[in-house]
């Protein structure tokens, strides 16, 4: 630089998405990795069944969900065994509703780490989320019994089943997302998550069908994106006709949760570590 000369260095607000890096998480998988494994020991710390509570909560849900709805209330299921048919739906829910539940109270349970240290936040909520993904692997393995002990079996349309989960984590961490920074700025929301959730679950065919809705209705209950993909997942896991239009309704709607999860979260990181 020549003398008499001045620089100039210009600060301009970058894109809404700016600090939104891929890059950056992938430099910081090491902590994801590490509050997996952390939230999944302090979930099984200094208990008696461990790993076996995975299963015995879908599977006694399965119970009450079979006695009440599926016996005294006679909800059809599609011509299946209604324990299989409703548990084959709790899984991919349970796994949906646990992780909006864990992700969205997951930024104030970990407020000592925000206020210290730097790291991508998006990595908190995703932690938790992950960590449900082994109470699922653990309670499909008795889906696969009951799966023999019914004889049913899947077709190719299992083949899409990795997609469709992948499409129930991408709605989850969006949900997740949004209600963890709402959490952050309004405390009260801890507790609006679990009527969320409750309400959420009458409003998706898990304890009954889509096919009892309407034809000329089905496009309103696949607003809820978990309607499409908990139905897709059923039917590519015992074998019956897979609905396309539902499967990418739902799935649309995952994905610009995602995305909109992402805008506001970004939005309000920047003042997690003064509010939290």
């Amino acid at each position: 630089m020549n003398e008499g000369q001045i620089q100039k260095i210009i600060i301009e607000p970058r894109g809404k998405l700016a600090g939104f890096q891929f890059r950056e998480l992938w430099q910081y998988r090491e902590l994801l990795r590490f509050l997996i494994i952390r939230d999944i020991k302090v979930r099984y710390k200094q208990t008696v069944l461990g790993g076996l509570w995975a299963i015995l909560q879908p599977f006694m849900n399965m119970i009450v969900f079979t006695i009440f709805f599926g016996h005294l209330a006679k909800i059809p299921s599609d011509h299946l065994p209604y324990p299989i048919f409703v548990y084959t739906a709790l899984l991919p829910w349970q796994f949906f509703s646990g992780g909006i539940g864990s992700s969205g109270n997951s930024l104030v349970a970990n407020s000592h780490l925000i206020s210290k240290v730097y790291f991508p936040r998006m990595i908190i909520p995703s932690a938790s989320l992950g960590a449900g993904c082994l109470d699922f692997f653990i309670a499909f393995i008795l889906l696969i019994v009951m799966m023999v002990y019914y004889g049913i079996y899947p077709g190719m349309g299992i083949l899409l089943f990795p997609l469709l989960m992948i499409l129930v984590a991408v709605a989850a961490l969006g949900v997740g997302m949004i209600l963890a920074a709402l959490n952050v700025a309004y405390r009260d929301f801890r507790y609006v998550i679990p009527f969320l959730v409750q309400f959420w679950l009458f409003a998706t065919p898990v304890i009954y069908p889509a096919s009892i809705v309407p034809v000329q209705w089905r496009w309103l209950i696949n607003l809820n994106p978990m309607a499409g993909l908990i139905t897709g997942i059923r039917s590519s896991l015992l074998n019956l006709p897979l609905f396309w239009t539902d499967i990418w309704i739902s799935g649309t709607i995952s994905i610009w949760l995602f995305v909109i999860g992402i805008f506001y979260f970004k939005k309000m990181e920047r003042r997690f570590a003064d509010i939290i």
